[in-house]
């Protein structure tokens, strides 16, 4: 199979969808690759160093999609790469298609083969191409919490972890999946009074068993949330519904009882947002302010330390990519239904559930197409 890895041309997106290791992994298995110019140079790595991996540098984006059989991208194809992608060929990205009506109805126009990083599953419905980015927008969301509660950035001017004889500061998080998890963890490192929501209490259970002290895992509630905000420094959102629109889960109303310089910062921006004021940002113009309220949302967070999110986000997606290229995504869907999952698009027809409700669209399932 020939495989194409574009240039990430979204705005301020610096990751790559692939390292030169596994170009080399993949032309181990016999298959080519072929590399948009200086696609991996913002992550660190060299065209010379893809080239001599194996790879093909190919300076036009047109012919990456004209040649090859499995495009790959970090995040959704952009509007001047819609009129490239074929028929039935095959594309492999993060696409969240429910937070977009426009990016789905140009995709099921390309009647391309839309295979989502967000909704492939694993044992115990996992979200394994998910989970690597997770890990890293979880702690960058306490970083960034932090940083915009330092006055200078519009906050409250308090420090996170406070001081001996100074309480430090309150953070909440809403959601304990992988962003949650990963959230409390560095605010706990960093000595911040942490309460982490949840729904799912065999989850509470278990977080409360090997979290640190300063950790409250309690149950979510409308009402919880409500009396949390009011005591929280930053509230960090961290709810995924996946391939779905995420839940609003803080309102404006709530807002209005929050501390004035407190920091919200939406890991769900991505699928929409959890809190009803949210609205994606950008690493160059990342914060807004409502009610007195600091609001990060950006929407690729992990964009920001591209070298690190891009070997993490190989790590887990590479498998899946040879798999593919390997059998085909049709034989390769048969036989492993968490690959199945992945499957939103097929040649003009929408087969996840969740994306043809976001925008009341036909749900075709995927097994009548296999």
């Amino acid at each position: 199979m020939i495989v194409g890895i574009l240039k990430e041309i979204k705005a301020e997106e610096d990751r790559v969808s692939m390292t030169p290791s596994g170009v080399e992994v993949m032309k181990g298995s016999g298959h080519s690759v072929l590399v948009g110019k200086s696609a991996g140079e913002d992550s660190g790595f060299s065209d010379a160093s893809y080239a001599e991996a194996g790879a093909h540098i190919v300076d036009s984006v047109a012919e990456i999609f004209e040649r090859s059989d499995m495009v790959m991208h970090v995040k959704e194809p952009q509007p001047s790469e819609y009129g490239l992608i074929r028929e039935g060929q095959l594309i492999f990205t993060y696409f969240h298609f429910a937070a977009s009506e426009e990016l789905t109805r140009a995709i099921l126009k390309t009647k391309a083969v839309a295979m989502a990083y967000e909704t492939i599953e694993g044992p115990n419905r996992s979200l394994p191409l998910l989970t690597p980015m997770s890990e890293v927008a979880g702690r960058m969301a306490v970083h960034e919490g932090a940083k915009y509660l330092e006055r200078r950035q519009g906050g409250r001017g308090i420090l996170i972890g406070g001081v001996p004889g100074i309480a430090p500061a309150t953070v909440l998080i809403i959601g304990a999946g992988t962003v949650g998890t990963h959230a409390a963890q560095m605010a706990c490192g960093l000595g911040a009074k942490v309460y982490i929501l949840d729904m799912n209490l065999e989850r509470l259970r278990h977080l409360s068993e090997v979290m640190p002290k300063n950790c409250f895992p309690m149950m979510s509630t409308p009402a919880t949330i409500r009396e949390l905000v009011q005591e929280a420094d930053v509230v960090i959102g961290a709810v995924l519904v996946p391939g779905a629109k995420a839940p609003r889960l803080l309102t404006r109303d709530m807002l209005k009882t929050m501390k004035k310089g407190s920091v919200l910062v939406d890991v769900a921006i991505d699928q929409g947002g959890c809190f009803e004021t949210s609205k994606p940002t950008t690493h160059s113009d990342p914060i807004y302010i409502v009610d007195d309220v600091v609001h990060y949302c950006v929407a690729n967070m992990p964009g920001a330390v591209p070298m690190t999110s891009t070997i993490a986000l190989t790590n887990a997606t590479l498998p899946y990519a040879l798999e593919f290229a390997d059998k085909g995504w049709k034989q390769a869907s048969r036989e492993n239904a968490g690959i199945k999952c992945g499957v939103n698009m097929v040649e003009g027809k929408v087969t996840y559930r969740g994306v043809a409700e976001a925008f009341g669209l036909e749900f075709v399932p995927v097994d009548s197409l296999l």
